[in-house]
């Protein structure tokens, strides 16, 4: 049978986490991007008030980082990651180094932070067998935890939509509670007072398998997908002090958090704690090349340089593991981020930002608010009691009428501008999703 294709046809693209009909019914389509906006066909600027998916961090089009893409993409397009390697990786990994905390000094590299999240999961696993310790297999994650969709991610994650049609996935994993109680925390301003306590749940899950089966916990220190959950003071401390206690491995996941998006390179040094690993993207190229990675704890990697010399040490890898476009860009990325300040002007901007969303409170529908660094959730009332569709209606009302991106999650919008974003900004956003709200109450 001969095939035919329409060359503009929306048909044959299969769309990722998309409402594939209604899109198709009324496409929401960007042909550019500059600054904070997305710029449309018609001529149209759409303020971006979610650095795309969490990571355009330095807005877009940033021409220092094009410009290193366009360098690398004509001087060594591809590198083969086995057995091989090319300047620019090695430079980054050292860089990296640096900005991690504690004695976070090795780095393995992916393109996308699901692949980053099973990548974790196996230096774990691998890791403890040769401590001689193999039987430690099991893992912990968190109800409304996200960690992509590869299997080992949507096994740890708690997030029931990714989960329920994939089966049984990776055996031997459990969850703790969600940080997230709404009538102890309702519209808290960064780490809610209540809720430290949850984290004492893991002592309970680890006497239940026993510490010496269990091979990591794995959280977001925020958890961003789920609709930006702050964790309770003193909680995720209270984790360290136990996954330390049993020797079990604490890995954090900062796919969404690093880079900035809490006014440090890594969430982690905005609580004091040193995981044993930490997975992060996104923002690590401003969105523009798919890249991610794994830091790993020194001792880790040390247990690993054992064994006959020309074998690997780990049987894992990816074709674009530090891929030399990907590599050019977060060079430049980070470059960025310390010329132009963009941390520390998101510290100065996360009290704004809090404030200003906050305001929203006595919007029609408003259940709660949750402003931490540059980043909030914001949940309503579902429309007409069906779950989704007014956080879709307005979604939708926001691109067509509003000239605003906004992600939502079922009926909660979730904001987080890039950190060049400043109050007018900020205001800007505030006032286009005041009017969306009342709209669709």
């Amino acid at each position: 049978m001969k095939k035919t294709a329409t060359p503009n046809s929306l048909d044959a693209y299969w769309m990722p986490f998309t409402a594939n009909r209604a899109f198709k019914a009324g496409p929401r389509m960007v042909v550019g991007a500059e600054g904070m906006y997305y710029l449309t066909a018609d001529g149209r600027r759409v303020l971006d008030a979610t650095s795309g998916l969490y990571c355009v961090n330095a807005g877009h089009a940033n021409p220092h980082i094009v410009g290193a893409i366009q360098k690398a993409a004509a001087t060594l397009d591809y590198a083969p990651a086995f057995q091989f390697g090319h300047p620019g990786v090695f430079e980054l990994s050292n860089r990296l180094k640096l900005l991690a905390p504690g004695d976070l000094d090795h780095v393995f590299y992916a393109s996308s932070g699901s692949e980053a999240i099973d990548t974790a999961l196996k230096v774990a696993l691998s890791y403890h067998r040769r401590r001689g310790e193999g039987h430690r297999t099991r893992f912990i994650g968190r109800e409304r935890g996200y960690h992509g969709v590869g299997f080992g991610g949507i096994s740890v994650g708690g997030m029931s939509p990714n989960r329920k049609v994939y089966g049984n996935m990776l055996s031997g994993v459990d969850h703790l509670p969600t940080t997230y109680v709404r009538d102890k925390q309702a519209f808290s301003s960064g780490e809610p007072d209540w809720g430290a306590h949850l984290a004492d749940e893991l002592e309970r899950i680890i006497g239940l398998h026993d510490p010496s089966n269990i091979a990591g916990v794995i959280v977001e220190p925020v958890a961003g997908s789920t609709g930006c959950l702050p964790p309770p003071k003193g909680y995720l401390e209270r984790l360290r002090a136990i996954t330390q206690k049993h020797g079990i491995l604490l890995i954090f996941d900062e796919v969404i958090t690093a880079f900035g998006r809490l006014g440090h390179a890594f969430a982690s040094d905005r609580y004091g704690i040193v995981p044993d690993m930490i997975a992060f993207a996104k923002g690590l190229t401003n969105g523009a090349v798919p890249m991610s990675g794994v830091l790993v704890r020194a001792a880790m990697y040390e247990t690993h340089m054992e064994g006959p010399e020309h074998l690997p040490e780990l049987y894992h890898g990816f074709t674009y593991s530090g891929h030399p476009l990907a590599t050019a860009a977060a060079l430049a990325a980070l470059d960025v981020y310390a010329g132009e300040g963009l941390f520390e002007r998101a510290r100065t901007h996360e009290a704004l930002l809090a404030e200003t969303m906050l305001s929203l409170q006595s919007a029609p529908g408003v259940l709660d608010i949750r402003p931490i660094g540059m980043m909030c959730g914001i949940d309503l009332a579902p429309k007409n009691a069906t779950v989704g569709v007014r956080g879709y209606e307005i979604m939708d009302r926001a691109f067509h009428e509003n000239d605003l991106y906004i992600r939502v999650g079922a009926d909660t919008l979730i904001v987080a501008p890039p950190l060049i974003a400043g109050p007018e900004e900020i205001e800007q956003i505030r006032d286009k999703l005041a009017a969306l709200i009342s709209r669709t109450a």
